[in-house]
C-alpha cells in the first residue's frame, strides 16, 4: 500500500475540528485562532523501545504519544485546537495500522484534537505529535511565575504511570497485584489523562505550571529553576492511589512518586487565597532559595535522553 493510500485509509477521516479551517488533502492546514487569544504549540516524540515497549498494543502507543503531547497544552492553560502526525513504519502492517488508527481516533476525540496533518515514512517505528491550542493572549501558564508563599500543587496520583511502565517489563512478576488494580495501573501509563480542563481553569489562579513528565522533583526543579525560587516538598502528602499502595506499599509508591515519570499530571503554584481545585493536593509550599528540597532524598534527575 502507497504513503498516500495508508493517510486515506487509516487518518483522513479524523480532521474535523471547530478550529479547522483546512485539514488533510493539501500542503498544508489552515487553523483559525480566537479572537484575543495566542497560539501555543508543543512537540512530542515517541520512539519505540525508549518511550514504550516494542509490544505495546498500537492503539495504546497512539493513545499515549497524543496524550503525552496534550498534556503540554494542559500544563500552559491551552484549550486544544489541532495536531498532526509523523509517523514512520518499519513496514505496511494492515491489522497494526488499524488498531492505531482506532486508538489514534480515541486520543482524538478524548482531547478534543482533529488531526489535521503530517507525515508517514518509511523507517524504525517512531511517532511525532504536534499540538496546537490556543489560550487567552497574555495569559499562559508558565513556569516562570512562582512566589515566595505560594502552595505547591499537585493533580491527580504519582507513581502509577512508572509502575504500569515497570509491569509492562516483566519486573514485576512475583507479586500478586488485584486484576483491577492492575488494569488501572497499566492504563495509567498507556493511557494518560491529559488535564486540559484543569489547565484553562488555572488560567489567572495558578503562578507557575508544568506537567509531570520527567518526575516529580525534576520537573520541580525545572519551576524552581525558572522562577529564582525554592520548592519544599513533603513526601507523606503525596497523592497515591489505593491501587498502587496496595501493590507494592506505601514506602516503595512514594519513592515512584517523587521520581518516576509519565505520570502527566500538572504540577503549579497556587496563592494561599485561590481555592485549591478538586481533584489536587498541596504537598509543599515556595520559600525564598533555590532548587528542590525534599524530606525524603531519592534520585530527582529525571529522564534524559543523553544521559
Amino acid at each position: 500500500m502507497s504513503e498516500f493510500s495508508i493517510i486515506t485509509q487509516y487518518f483522513s477521516s479524523l480532521g474535523a475540528g471547530g478550529n479547522v479551517l483546512l485539514s488533510v488533502g493539501d500542503d498544508g492546514a489552515a487553523l483559525r485562532v480566537d479572537n484575543g487569544y495566542e497560539l501555543i504549540v508543543s512537540t512530542d516524540t515517541s520512539i519505540a523501545g525508549v518511550h514504550f515497549p516494542d509490544d505495546l498494543f498500537p492503539e495504546d502507543i497512539a493513545y499515549k504519544a497524543v496524550g503525552a503531547a496534550a498534556s503540554d497544552l494542559a500544563a500552559m492553560g491551552a484549550s486544544p485546537i489541532g495536531m498532526t502526525l509523523a509517523i514512520s513504519l518499519p513496514q505496511y502492517d494492515e491489522l497494526w495500522l488499524h488498531g492505531f488508527s482506532q486508538g489514534l481516533a480515541a486520543a482524538s476525540g478524548a482531547f478534543d484534537l482533529p488531526l489535521i496533518g503530517g507525515d508517514t515514512t518509511r523507517g524504525l517505528l517512531c511517532i511525532t505529535v504536534t499540538v496546537m491550542g490556543q489560550c487567552p493572549a497574555g495569559q499562559k501558564l508558565l513556569r516562570s511565575g512562582a512566589r515566595a508563599g505560594d502552595l505547591v500543587c499537585v493533580s491527580g496520583s504519582l507513581g502509577d504511570s512508572a509502575f504500569g511502565l515497570s509491569m509492562l517489563q516483566g519486573k514485576e512478576r512475583g507479586l500478586d497485584i488485584d486484576f483491577e488494580d492492575q488494569e488501572f495501573l497499566l492504563s495509567r501509563f498507556s493511557r494518560p489523562t491529559s488535564r486540559i480542563s484543569l489547565g484553562t481553569r488555572l488560567i489567572g489562579q495558578a503562578s507557575s505550571c508544568i506537567d509531570i513528565s520527567d518526575g516529580l522533583l525534576a520537573d520541580a526543579a525545572h519551576v524552581a529553576d525558572a522562577s529564582g525560587c525554592k520548592l519544599v516538598i513533603d513526601s507523606t502528602k503525596l497523592p497515591l492511589s489505593d491501587a498502587l499502595v496496595s501493590s507494592i506499599g506505601r514506602e516503595r509508591a512514594i519513592e515512584l512518586a517523587l521520581g518516576g515519570g509519565e505520570d502527566f499530571e500538572l504540577l503549579f503554584t497556587l496563592s494561599a487565597s485561590n481555592p485549591l481545585p478538586d481533584g489536587c493536593t498541596i504537598i509543599g509550599v515556595v520559600e525564598a532559595g533555590e532548587g528542590v528540597v525534599c524530606d525524603l532524598m531519592t534520585k530527582r534527575d529525571g529522564y534524559d535522553h543523553f544521559h
